[in-house]
């Protein structure tokens, strides 16, 4: 705990709240400088619970409650980060594994600032960027137009987005279709340029949560390269994916969750060795 609050100190002053410092050039940032500090970090959220466990397959019950106007849930709160805490640092290319609900893209959203923290606090050196598979580009559009929307999004400047048009289409592998509408892209396809739009600028820290799922072995080779091109020149990269060959082959740390909180972080051949155990 006193090397996170030393280099919390760092970063940012003690906060509750997450926050994000005025981004700076990621290439002035040295190797090992944090840029992401987690601490204590508490996620609870709330969502409309199921039936109780003494009417669940009871069709009276569920008949009773519409009858007296019941039918609408009761809202449940869920835990789903409990008391995470962990310091990255600029050129770390960090995989978060875990069974499905113990937390991986909850944290993500956290880090990237779309989630309130409930106890605790994320700081981060820099603007962090969410990449997932359900990244907005608007599937009415043609490919070639969310290529120049999603790069202007990202802040980059009309002349840098011609530059970087044919290196997303290609990068990509959508050929032709970039002038057809995304309604008509197949979901490896969408997320392939999802992913190619994303890396076309250097981000301080770059969160991906399964964006590399439904690429072929050729795309995910490419995007392995690209993720150590963008650590090397960018600042941390997360990355949450099933494929734990990939996390092996990209990342120099794993961080595993298991029911919201760390079970183990270190090395990736140790961490996966005792995920694929347990």
């Amino acid at each position: 705990m006193a090397e996170l609050t030393k280099e919390l100190s760092q970063v940012a002053p003690q906060d509750s709240k997450t926050q994000h410092p005025e981004t700076q050039n990621s290439n002035d940032v040295e190797v090992g400088t944090p840029t992401v500090i987690v601490d204590d970090l508490h996620i609870v959220y709330k969502v409309y619970g199921s039936a109780g466990d003494a009417e669940k397959g009871n069709a009276a019950s569920a008949l009773m409650r519409i009858l007296r106007r019941q039918g609408r849930p009761q809202m449940k709160e869920v835990h789903a980060v409990k008391g995470v805490s962990f310091v990255a640092h600029h050129g770390d290319a960090i995989g978060i594994i875990g069974r499905n609900g113990s937390g991986k893209s909850t944290l993500l959203r956290a880090i990237a600032g779309l989630l309130p923290p409930h106890k605790g606090a994320v700081y981060t050196n820099g603007q962090p960027s969410l990449l997932g598979v359900n990244a907005a580009l608007m599937k009415e559009l043609t490919g070639e137009r969310n290529i120049i929307l999603g790069c202007y999004a990202m802040g980059m400047t009309p002349n840098e987005v011609r530059e970087k048009y044919d290196e997303i289409v290609d990068f990509s592998g959508i050929g032709d279709f970039v002038q057809f509408p995304m309604s008509t892209y197949s979901s490896g396809m969408g997320a392939r340029l999802r992913f190619a739009i994303s890396s076309a600028k250097t981000h301080d820290v770059l969160l991906i949560d399964e964006a590399l799922a439904t690429g072929d072995r050729e795309f995910k080779k490419k995007s392995q390269q690209r993720i150590k091109q963008m650590r090397e020149s960018a600042g941390t990269v997360f990355l949450v994916a099933h494929n734990l060959d990939v996390i092996e082959e990209t990342c120099n740390r794993v961080i595993w969750l298991h029911k919201g909180k760390i079970r183990m972080e270190g090395d990736p051949q140790e961490v996966l060795e005792a995920y694929n155990k347990a």
